[in-house]
């Protein structure tokens, strides 16, 4: 980012001092470029006062600490130092300080979020993309190697069993070093599915076991104890085993579904049945 400035003065010293307070930076960090010199009139009338052009040419990681530097000072944190690691078309924003738990967050959400906006910042102006990583406390290194470790073990789950594990949703950065972890693993593979910021990496195997046959088409043994598998079909008028017996033979002369109400003939004498009243 390019930001200049006229500014005249009695004197191109003068003048300098002036321009550099307006743009509010140091005299070392900008470019000068004398337009006028002072002149003098005759007898002391009508004087030209010096006139100067200064620069001030701010690389886009200054712009990304100044922006996070504003932010840190509106949440409290005021003695947090800032280690720039600038390369050519990238830079390395190292937070130090104490209190910087409040800016990693939750699985790095907030030092995420600062991240990103502090690229949008950076890269505002003209010219070609310019990547800003803002670490804590060593995070970003240690949330590397976490990754990179649960990515082989998934991996070589996946190869052992077949079966394939979605992730939880990661940035692109995280996202990447899951894809490289992964790649190291023989008959591992890996995908992103989903849109941003819920998107999320498949980990499988390149040859996936087919499923059983006997759970997918015969059925489990739960589904066919509880009669899901086998289980005759009906068949109307054939009724069970008990409706198929005959009728019950209720009188002595082999008449089925009659009750007697009065004693057979070879009964008549009996002496206890005809004490009963079978009328009743």
């Amino acid at each position: 980012m390019v930001r200049e400035i006229e500014m005249t003065g009695r004197t191109v010293e003068e003048a300098v001092n002036l321009a550099c307070e307006s743009l509010g930076v140091e005299r070392d960090a900008v470019e000068i470029e004398i337009i006028d010199l002072p002149k003098k009139g005759f007898f002391g009338l009508k004087n030209t006062p010096a006139k100067v052009k200064v620069t001030y040419r701010t690389s886009k990681a200054q712009l990304a600490v100044d922006y996070v530097t504003e932010v840190l000072h509106n949440m409290g944190l005021e003695n947090v130092e800032i280690q720039v690691k600038e390369e050519e078309d990238n830079a390395t924003l190292v937070l130090e300080g104490e209190g910087l738990g409040i800016i990693i967050g939750r699985r790095g959400e907030t030092l995420d979020a600062l991240q990103y906006l502090a690229g949008l910042v950076a890269n505002r102006g003209e010219g070609s993309y310019f990547r800003i990583t803002l670490d804590s406390g060593n995070y970003r290194e240690k949330r590397e190697k976490t990754l990179e470790h649960l990515a082989v073990k998934i991996a070589n789950t996946a190869v052992r069993t077949g079966r394939s594990t979605t992730l939880e949703p990661m940035n692109p950065y995280e996202r990447r070093i899951i894809h490289s972890a992964v790649q190291q693993v023989e008959g591992a593979t890996s995908s992103s599915i989903g849109e941003e910021p819920n998107r999320r990496v498949v980990i499988s195997s390149k040859n996936p076991r087919p499923a059983r046959y006997g759970n997918r088409d015969r059925g489990s043994r739960g589904d066919r104890n509880r009669g899901g598998y086998n289980k005759r079909p009906y068949k109307e008028g054939r009724g069970s085993r008990r409706d198929n017996r005959p009728p019950r033979d209720t009188s002595a002369s082999g008449e089925t579904g009659k009750i007697r109400s009065t004693p057979p003939t070879e009964a008549e004498g009996a002496p206890l049945f005809g004490k009963i009243n079978l009328d009743d």
